[in-house]
């Protein structure tokens, strides 16, 4: 295979998603083992909990802000080759972290090494074969989902046999080394297709439809990681499963994400993204609603992962939304739509841990039924409008 190919580019890029999902996904899996190491006898409280997963996806926006003006002028390898590095820093400091302060300095540049890639990664994959985005995007973005469920197994093994959290962080440096060594081998990332032309940003802001695209990846994004980030805890306090059960829970809404993104790819050459994001949008109104007020934990915890199939499509087919209407969008119009849908992943687990604190975490987590509610909304509208016309 050659390495400038477009099957070993694919690959490559769903190497380093992986590498993305282990900085948004290693976290969660010992937020109460960071609780107990870093919160003292009373460990850390929900907001601080909560805290780490802001500063997670703080650190995703700064690197989408800091790639964003230049991926297109620099090309997409440098900032690759950068966030993986950076993710590789990050995880060294973690596993020898001694305070919370320097917890929260190492996850932000796991934040930082996933936000560098995640401007160009998506990009580049929708530039291979342009009449495929939305189904390769839905593809490449299953390799989130298949990495959240190596990163959760590796962590909830380590929790099981009683290997440290911090060898466990440790021995995935190898994940993003490998990818690393790999993308050293090609020469050039195409952000662009080659027959298309690129539009550079001021003239796509002028476009209404970006904005809806923008909007429904920030609640996409926010439904997504506002369950995910949350629900080992969850499992483990409000539903009384045990430590190492708990983050198998996320290794199973992982799977379900997985499957979700496969299926979708496959759903996208029959129904409109519109009309599927929606009836996936009205199914997650109701697990989230189901995983917080079920009578019984069983149907709880089966709402909760049954989560990662409903919010499997938001944040792949939003973007897919928006190249396929603006092909010539490159870099900038990722990265845009990236640091908004990262912003929603930063501000709705913050929100969960704000809301769990001052009245129960059950509540917290049935807060985030208000994301796919406005998203089906404003799918209504565009659809309703759309058919009008």
């Amino acid at each position: 295979m050659k390495f400038d190919s477009a099957r070993y580019v694919f690959w490559l890029c769903w190497g380093a998603t992986t590498c993305i999902a282990i900085a948004a996904n290693l976290p969660p899996v010992f937020f109460t083992t960071f609780s107990e190491a870093f919160g003292g006898a009373a460990g850390l409280t929900d907001e601080q909990i909560g805290r780490i997963p802001a500063v997670v996806f703080g650190g995703f926006v700064v690197g989408i802000a800091v790639a964003s003006p230049f991926a297109d002028a620099w090309g997409a390898k440098v900032f690759v080759v950068s966030g993986l590095v950076s993710l590789v820093a990050g995880l060294g400091l973690l596993g020898c972290a001694n305070a919370y302060l320097v917890l929260l300095a190492a996850v932000f540049l796991l934040g930082l090494g996933a936000g560098l890639m995640e401007v160009v990664l998506s990009p580049v994959v929708a530039a291979l074969e342009p009449r495929r985005r939305a189904t390769l995007l839905n593809w490449l973005h299953a390799a989130f989902s298949f990495g959240a469920v190596g990163t959760v197994l590796i962590g909830s093994a380590a929790l099981h046999v009683g290997v440290s959290w911090r060898a466990a962080t440790i021995a995935l440096i190898a994940v993003p080394a490998v990818i690393l060594v790999g993308f050293a081998a090609v020469r050039t990332l195409p952000l662009v297709h080659e027959e298309g032309a690129h539009e550079p940003v001021r003239q796509l802001v002028r476009h209404r439809f970006l904005w809806v695209a923008v909007v429904l990846i920030a609640l996409g994004g926010g439904t997504e990681l506002g369950v995910a980030q949350w629900l080992p805890a969850y499992a483990e306090r409000s539903l009384g499963f045990t430590k190492a059960s708990s983050a198998m829970v996320l290794a199973a809404f992982s799977v379900a994400m997985f499957a979700g993104r496969v299926v979708s790819g496959h759903w996208l050459a029959r129904v409109t993204a519109e009309r599927m994001m929606l009836a996936f949008c009205t199914g997650c109104v109701v697990l989230v609603l189901m995983a917080s007020f079920a009578p019984a934990r069983a149907m709880a915890l089966a709402a909760c992962i049954a989560l990662g199939f409903g919010v499997s499509c938001f944040w792949p087919t939003s973007l897919s939304l928006a190249s396929n209407r603006y092909p010539g969008g490159g870099a900038s119009m990722f990265g845009m739509l990236s640091a908004v849908g990262n912003a929603g992943c930063m501000v709705v687990p913050w929100c969960v841990g704000f809301i769990a604190e001052r009245t129960t975490l059950n509540v917290g987590i049935a807060s985030i039924a208000v994301c796919p509610a406005a998203m089906a909304v404003i799918l209504t509208v565009l659809m309703t409008r759309r058919n009008q016309s």
